[in-house]
């Protein structure tokens, strides 16, 4: 039997153009409707906290991510973010009992699940090495999926790479990276890499390893504590663009120093780029996160009023 010929969305959509009666009526039918461009939507803005600010308590065992729900919704935060180095047996995902907990608690304390978040290293030339980074990655996808997380974040790496130039890891990081992306593509979840001032240091560096991967799949976690080389503020205007998930910190880097964040400046940033989504916040250093988070909550909160309507 011989199989029909398929014809292309596009070309159908051509040919339905030149059909008297869409003029006559002046319909247009949805799917010519789907193809025009969307107007772009003003900023949107939601808090969320990434979990690694109780890095410590939660290393030491005073408390476990069920705690730090409790605190989110205690301040009101939109959504929590929890790294996945928090679960219990990392690096293998949670099994289905916890996750589904996790998740019926958050929904009863009115909280998104904003992200998560795996270790990995792509700068390592053992491919080998690599080879299982991406095999966690995409167990991490699929758990993220049953969280109902919408990105998952990576790193880029921290290998010195010994006896390979830059330009051949970009090559293979790119492969890899774009792997990971195909597979989040299957469950719905955006891989968010971060520029951590690792193999990545400068917007250059994130614009480079993006063009290279080429996938819709792939956004930007922007960590604006880790751009260290030039202007964090340029840098983060430069990049904005690509950011799905953020880590909003209390310092910035300005010439080899530790300079506490600017939120207005760089809030009026985020909000002149059109974004819209979570701006996870992450307290780093010594100190009592119970005291540090809610300062740093504050500050945010008042620079954002400052800011919008």
């Amino acid at each position: 039997m011989e199989k029909p010929v398929l014809t292309s969305r596009r070309s159908f959509i051509k040919s339905l153009t030149a059909v008297p009666a869409l003029s006559v009526t002046g319909l247009t039918p949805f799917f010519i409707q789907s193809e025009k461009k969307e107007e772009p939507f003003s900023h949107k803005f939601k808090l969320s906290l990434n979990v690694y600010s109780f890095n410590s308590p939660l290393r030491e065992g005073t408390i476990d991510l069920f705690d730090v729900l409790n605190f989110c919704a205690r301040y009101n935060f939109d959504a929590i973010d929890p790294t996945g180095y928090y679960f219990p047996g990392y690096p293998v995902p949670p099994a289905d009992e916890f996750i589904n907990t996790f998740k019926r608690k958050a929904f009863l304390l009115g909280l998104d699940i904003s992200g998560t978040g795996v270790r990995n290293d792509f700068a390592n030339p053992d491919a080998e090495a690599r080879e299982a980074d991406i095999q966690m990655i995409k167990k991490w996808i699929e758990a993220a999926a049953r969280l109902g997380i919408p990105n998952l974040r990576i790193f880029a790496g921290t290998n010195p790479h010994k006896g390979f130039s830059r330009d051949q890891v970009f090559e293979w990081m790119a492969k890899d990276i774009r792997e990971c992306c195909d597979y989040g593509q299957q469950f719905g979840v955006i891989i968010a890499l971060q520029n951590h001032n690792d193999f990545l240091k400068t917007a250059d560096d994130v614009d480079r390893i993006f063009e290279m991967v080429d996938s819709e799949w792939l956004g930007l976690n922007l960590d604006i504590g880790s751009y260290r080389q030039h202007d964090p503020y340029r840098e983060i205007e430069k990049n904005i663009h690509r950011a799905v998930t953020w880590q909003i910190k209390e310092n910035v880097w300005i010439d080899g120093k530790e300079t506490p964040t600017d939120f207005v400046k760089l809030f009026e940033l985020v909000k002149k780029a059109g974004y819209r989504g979570y701006l996870p916040l992450e307290t780093l250093g010594a100190g009592d996160p119970f005291e540090k988070i809610p300062r740093l909550l504050k500050n945010v909160k008042e620079a954002l009023q400052t800011i919008l309507p």
